[in-house]
């Protein structure tokens, strides 16, 4: 059994990686958890130790198999427990983050595949992220950011990334959800400013390039 520790290492590494398939940085990862270089080397050698990670002095990290599917399976608790607070629970996508992160730590595989059941099997979360499945098997995306649609392209918004609260909370503040389904009008080539319309009520909205970075489509 891993500590809460070192399951949070081990998440953030399958997310820096690009869900397990890439390499890490210790720099990046020393970035991306707030803590000195030195306790993330110290922490790598340990998981490199129960055969979790592949780790040489200065040279990039890498998740072995092991430790993707350990990973993929601590995300699947979160990603569950984000979608059974929704559905199940009403709250709203901006406000489950938080408690995933303490959920996400119970040793009980049965109580996530009693979830998973009750939640009639969902494929992803509610910002959109794929769930992986008690094998840790997840579906693929070719999802792109909205900033790489051109004017006159029709996108359906399907996830959104770096989803903080108070970029979900601007999302709810312009009624903009997922699946929602939106034409480019028009696309300023100095700053990618982006007017689009939304199909569903044609509405017309503007969005920086902040927010069209965030937005991921199809």
């Amino acid at each position: 059994m891993n500590s809460l520790v070192e399951e949070n290492y081990l998440k953030a590494l399958f997310h820096l990686s690009k869900n397990g398939g890439g390499e890490v940085n210790v720099k990046d990862l020393s970035k991306h958890l707030e803590i000195k270089m030195p306790t993330v080397n110290s922490m790598m050698k340990k998981l490199a130790e129960k055969d979790l990670v592949i780790y040489e002095s200065y040279k990039p990290l890498r998740l072995s198999e092991k430790g993707i599917l350990k990973a993929s399976l601590i995300v699947r608790k979160h990603r569950l427990t984000e979608m059974f607070l929704v559905q199940e629970m009403g709250f709203g996508w901006e406000q489950v983050h938080e408690i995933a992160e303490q959920i996400e730590h119970i040793q009980s595989p049965l109580f996530f595949d009693k979830m998973d059941e009750l939640l009639n099997y969902p494929k992803f979360d509610p910002h959109g992220s794929p769930i992986p499945d008690k094998n840790g098997k997840f579906d693929t995306t070719n999802y792109q950011k909205l900033a790489e649609f051109k004017k006159d392209d029709e996108v359906e918004i399907c996830a959104v990334t770096g989803s903080s609260d108070e970029f979900l909370k601007y999302l709810n503040s312009k009624n903009i959800q997922l699946n929602d389904k939106i034409v480019i009008l028009d696309l300023e080539e100095f700053d990618g400013t982006m007017t689009v319309k939304f199909l569903k009520n044609d509405k017309i909205e503007t969005f920086s390039n902040h927010v069209t970075q965030r937005l991921l489509g199809k």
